[in-house]
């Protein structure tokens, strides 16, 4: 399995300037790639294969005066920043044939200087290498400081180099995993679990754990709106409203790396102490609607229950989720029988079969782990469905940014 480890770099001025004409330099290779595949689209004519779109926008524009830049940096870089923009044709005519999973894509877009995100990849044949004194030298860059929060299990096949909304600067590697030495770390265990996801609780387990909901955003928002004031009075273009739009990143990025951290060492948890973990498949993007959107997406379910699954694959346990049209709600998770449906403001009910007094969540979570059966057992290896494509990401990096931090 491939798996991320981000670390956080601290680039001096001059290597700052050198990351910026890298990302530079990268982006525009991208939107060429995109614009000279839009012009064949419409002059009716096929693509251009990526060989010619490498000796078109890379070697020979940089014998040219209006691109004599691009020889400043890393061909690795403009390289992959070509690959990039094939795997989002790539991923975009898939999702036209309906072969894609997951939401439809629309194509490529222009990306701009002024995008949240910006990074360049270097891969093993940029010769970047990570120095005796713990530093990360890059091509054309030069030797950059790192705040290592562990070491490298094995040996990077690539590195990205991100800058995020904040100004921050990470290191992201790729590290190929021992599926034996990962099994072997967690220890062996009978138990199995179900779990109900909610917003008055984060989760409540079928053992009858109760996990209060941290409720990131909501204590943050005084904060938040105070920064956001602060910035819509500054004028447009000046060094005050830039300064103003960092402040606002920032105190975005704490929230949403608290959550993370929170849905990481929950997530790492439940896979230690459990052989089998059941888990209700909601409808997120439907509930994100309502008038509860805020506290929906301020829990984080999606990103917690996809962090169950890739660390339940990757450590030999068994996830499985259940249909969300499962009535956990309603059943009596004591005799069977189905009691209909209930508003949000009951919290407890009795079965009118058996007469037994039931905890709403608690009977959910208790009938979500009778509703995945067999496969999740109550001892021995994990059987069930097929395993998932685990995320690539990693634990423990820390102040990692959102698409590469993992625990």
């Amino acid at each position: 399995m491939q798996l991320r480890y981000a670390f956080r770099l601290y680039p001096q001025p001059g290597q700052r300037a050198a990351l910026a004409r890298a990302f530079g330099c990268a982006r525009v290779v991208f939107n060429d790639a995109v614009r000279a595949r839009e012009d064949a689209r419409k002059a009716d004519q096929p693509f251009p294969t990526a060989a010619e779109l490498s000796r078109k926008l890379i070697t020979e524009a940089k014998q040219t005066a209006g691109r004599s830049w691009l020889g400043e940096v890393s061909a690795v870089v403009l390289q992959q920043s070509l690959r990039d923009a094939e795997t989002a044709y790539r991923n975009f005519f898939a999702s036209l044939k309906g072969t894609r999973r997951g939401p439809k894509l629309g194509p490529p877009r222009f990306r701009s200087r002024r995008d949240a995100r910006q990074s360049v990849r270097f891969t093993a044949n940029a010769r970047w290498s990570i120095t005796d004194s713990g530093r990360l030298n890059l091509p054309k860059i030069g030797a950059v400081k790192v705040k290592w929060s562990r070491t490298l299990p094995a040996t990077p096949s690539s590195v990205t180099v991100i800058k995020d909304a904040a100004g921050r600067y990470f290191a992201s590697f790729v590290i190929d995993t021992d599926p034996t030495a990962d099994t072997t770390r967690m220890p062996e265990t009978d138990r199995s679990i179900g779990i109900d996801l909610g917003l008055a609780h984060f989760a409540v387990l079928s053992d009858g754990t109760k996990i209060d909901s941290p409720r990131f955003l909501r204590r943050a928002e005084k904060k938040l709106k105070k920064t956001q004031r602060e910035l819509s009075r500054k004028q447009k273009g000046s060094k005050n409203r830039a300064k103003a739009r960092l402040m606002v990143a920032r105190a975005h990025t704490k929230v949403a790396d608290a959550r993370r951290e929170f849905h990481h060492q929950l997530s790492t948890r439940l896979i230690r102490e459990n052989q089998g973990i059941a888990v209700e498949d909601l409808s997120v993007a439907g509930l994100a609607r309502t008038r509860l959107a805020k506290s929906v997406h301020d829990a984080g379910w999606s990103t917690f229950v996809n962090m169950l699954e890739y660390k339940a694959q990757r450590y030999g346990r068994t996830f499985v989720k259940i249909g969300r049209f499962e009535p956990t709600s309603q059943v009596c998770s004591t005799c069977g029988v189905k009691d209909g449906p209930k508003p949000l403001n009951v919290r407890e009910w009795t079965c009118s079969a058996c007469g037994t007094v039931h905890d709403r969540d608690h009977n959910a979570a208790i009938n979500v782990k009778q509703a995945a059966g067999p496969a999740v057992p109550a001892c021995g290896a994990p059987v069930g469905p097929e395993p998932v494509l685990a995320q690539r990401e990693e634990t423990g990096s820390h102040g990692s940014p959102p698409d590469t931090r993992a625990a």
